[in-house]
This record gives C-alpha cells, sequence and structure tokens, in this order.
C-alpha cells in the first residue's frame, strides 16, 4: 500500500436514485470529508460516479478503518494514479503483480474515456502479457489469488489490486429524521445501525424510573448512543423522567396489562417529543414474538396511540441475528452490562401476550394519564452525544 496515492470511492446503490442522484452524492460527499476531517492534506474529487481522494502521505489503514463506517459506499480502493498512457500502465501494472501475495491473477479494466485508443478487453490482454512475460504468475480469471484493477479515464489512470467493501446502504441523513426508542439492551443500538444505514438519521428517547434505575443506566445508554453515534456523527437523546407515570399504570393495571399501557404510554410520549423535534417516524428494536409486547396482537394494540409511522428494522431478525450485528459494531458489552432499565425493573410475572384495545382503554379511563404525560414532557432533558464524547462539531 506504500505506492498508493489515491482512493477511488465506489458508490453502490445510490447509482439507482435517478433525479435525486446528485443529492445524493453530495451528502455522501459531505459525510466522507466530516469522517475524514482531521486528517490533514486530503485533497478531494468528486464525480458522477466515484468519489477521489488524494492522500499526500496520509496513512492509509486510518482512512480504510474510517471509510468502512460512511454509508453509501459500495466499496473503495486505494490506488496508484498514472498517465493514461498504455506503457505506463503496464509498467505500474508489473510492480503491483510483483509486490502481490499470490501466483495467480486477473486484470480487470474498466474504460471511462472511451477515446483511449485501446478497449477494455486489448489493455487486460497486454497488461497480462506484459507480467506473463516477466513473473512466473499464471492467469486464473475464476479464483485469482489477487485482481489488478484498471480505471481508465482521460487524464489519469488509477491501478490497484485491492476492491475494499464500504458499508453499502444510503448516505446518513439523506432520507429524513427518526426518534428511536433506546433502551439499554441488545436490540435498539442495532437498530440506530440499522436505520442509519438506510440513510435516516436518528435521535434516541430513553424512558429513566429514577430511584428505581440507577445513573449508570443512564450512563449505559449514554455510551450505547456514542458508540452508534459514529455512522451519522452525534445523537441528540432525550431523557423522560418515568417514574409516576409508571407507578401510577401499575397501580391501576398491575399485572398482566402494565406492559401494554406502559408501552402505550411510551409511544404517545414518544410521538409528541417527535413532532417537536421534526422527526417524521418513531422506530424501536422490537421484534416479532421476542417477548410478551412484541407479539403482532401487542404491536397493533400499542401501535393504536400514535397517527405517526412506526419503524421497526429489526422486526424479522432472531435474537443470534441480532447479537451478531450488535458484536459487529461493538455494542454487544455495553449492553448485556447488569445496569436495568425501566422495563425490566417492573418486570410483570405474566404480562398479557393478546391484549385488545378495548381493555387498554378501559384500564387507561381509570387515571389521569394525560396529565402525567404533560409532566414527563415538561421534564424532559436533551443532551448531544459524540463518537468520543468531545467533539462539538455536528455532522449533519
Amino acid at each position: 500500500m506504500a505506492n498508493y496515492d489515491t482512493v477511488l470511492i465506489r458508490y453502490g446503490e445510490l447509482s439507482t436514485k435517478g433525479k435525486n442522484r446528485k443529492d445524493f452524492i453530495k451528502k455522501l460527499d459531505q459525510n466522507i470529508r466530516w469522517m475524514l476531517r482531521d486528517i490533514a492534506g486530503l485533497e478531494y474529487q468528486r464525480t458522477y460516479d466515484r468519489i477521489y481522494i488524494r492522500l499526500n502521505g496520509a496513512d492509509p489503514s486510518v482512512i480504510r478503518e474510517r471509510l468502512q463506517k460512511v454509508f453509501g459506499i459500495s466499496s473503495f480502493s486505494f490506488t496508484e494514479k498514472v498517465k493514461s498512457d498504455i506503457d505506463e500502465i503496464k509498467k505500474t501494472a508489473l510492480r503491483i503483480a510483483q509486490e502481490a501475495a499470490g501466483k495467480t491473477f486477473k486484470v480487470i479494466t474498466r474504460r471511462h474515456d472511451k477515446s483511449f485508443p485501446m478497449s477494455s478487453d486489448e489493455i487486460n490482454r497486454a497488461v497480462a502479457g506484459e507480467i506473463l512475460r516477466n513473473t512466473d504468475h499464471k492467469v486464473n480469471v475464476h479464483h485469482p489469488d489477487f485482481e489488478i484493477r484498471i480505471e481508465v479515464r482521460e487524464y489519469d489512470t488509477y491501478m490497484t489490486s485491492e476492491k475494499i467493501p464500504g458499508a453499502g446502504g444510503y448516505p446518513a441523513g439523506i432520507n429524513g429524521k427518526v426518534l428511536l426508542l433506546l433502551s439499554g439492551g441488545i436490540d435498539s443500538p442495532v437498530a440506530a445501525y440499522e436505520l442509519m444505514k438506510r440513510g435516516l438519521k436518528v435521535e434516541a428517547i430513553h424512558f429513566a424510573s429514577p430511584p428505581y434505575t440507577s445513573e449508570n443506566a443512564r450512563q449505559k445508554v449514554v455510551d450505547l448512543a456514542s458508540m452508534v453515534s459514529v455512522y451519522q456523527g452525534s445523537m441528540r437523546v432525550h431523557f423522560i423522567n418515568f417514574t409516576e407515570l409508571q407507578l401510577a399504570i401499575y397501580r391501576t393495571a398491575g399485572d398482566p396489562y402494565a406492559v401494554t399501557l406502559m408501552r402505550r404510554m411510551m409511544f404517545r410520549l414518544a410521538e409528541e417529543t417527535a413532532k417537536k423535534n421534526r422527526c417524521l417516524a418513531i422506530a424501536t428494536g422490537e421484534s416479532i414474538g421476542q417477548v410478551a409486547s412484541q407479539t403482532l396482537e401487542s404491536m397493533v394494540c400499542i401501535n393504536d396511540v400514535v397517527h405517526m409511522p412506526v419503524l421497526r428494522p429489526l422486526v424479522c431478525m432472531d435474537k443470534l441475528e441480532i447479537i451478531d450485528i450488535a458484536r459487529r459494531i461493538g455494542t454487544y458489552e455495553t449492553s448485556i452490562l447488569p445496569f436495568q432499565d425501566c422495563c425490566t425493573i417492573f418486570d410483570p410475572k405474566n404480562p398479557v401476550t393478546k391484549p385488545s384495545v378495548e381493555k387498554a382503554e378501559g384500564f387507561e379511563k381509570q387515571f389521569d394519564w394525560q396529565s402525567l404525560i404533560n409532566d414527563c414532557l415538561d421534564q424532559v432533558e436533551t443532551m448531544t452525544v459524540y463518537p468520543d464524547q468531545d467533539d462539538e462539531e455536528d455532522f449533519l
């Protein structure tokens, strides 16, 4: 990688965006620049189907790690930029092959400049011939040890032997903003990651019940928000003091409808908070059938109290799939720390799995929940968290 001087970034799904394509590419470019903002000397160039970053001596390993966290990138390569001249291309390809690990290779050329005097296939043959004449390497088009990729443009040609997978998806923040119910568990941070991957900006709402829930439980949520905020730069978290409302629910309904009523109240609070902060939807980390409040009947009963869309990106995932993602994005170990949230502190023994809207409304008529909702909204605490917890520059 020592000879590589340019990063070539490919877009992926953005190529399907039609009239909105320019907006998506502009947003991706902004997100890349923010992710690499503290690396001096980088030079950027944006074209219709690529973004190029001139390294100017910057550490490729740092750039590689960060680019893999930018949604909207299909793949990227560290490349050498040479003149669009076949002799220069052959000479560079030979050196790359001599430095590469392995003995079998394949040449892949993409000729963007149609005025170049050789076709892609002719370039492939010329480059392969140069390597075969000067090394003991062999061509293997199906399972090569390494590939030499060549992109020919009008003035410059970009060459590499590595294609690094990107995070995929859409640029974070391009598709609007949602409010996620963020607990201290495994599921909701993974939901945040999946929502960001689809180009959504995520704000979070967390329900605490002091003194039954601890400051450690709150800090755990802040830490989780910080971990997933790396994918969009920062995250606003709204903390709701849920104690009085939760106690009123248990005094009124007790087991088994307490969880259903609690979730209905949480959704009401989330919708009001979402509207105030211009979020277009509510989101959760729910998965069908995982717990009593996540049966289809429960979801219908709980959804009944809100009018905006509720997004559930994990709805069809099983627990092992969710845990795998949590491990991959680094949230799992924090999520399993033994600090209970308001849902686990008051864990009912026999929660209803098929609640009805009528019965839930019957319980709600027995106490003044609207006043308690208003009190909760009057005491909302909001903070912005960052990946490093000391960064004061917003991303989106």
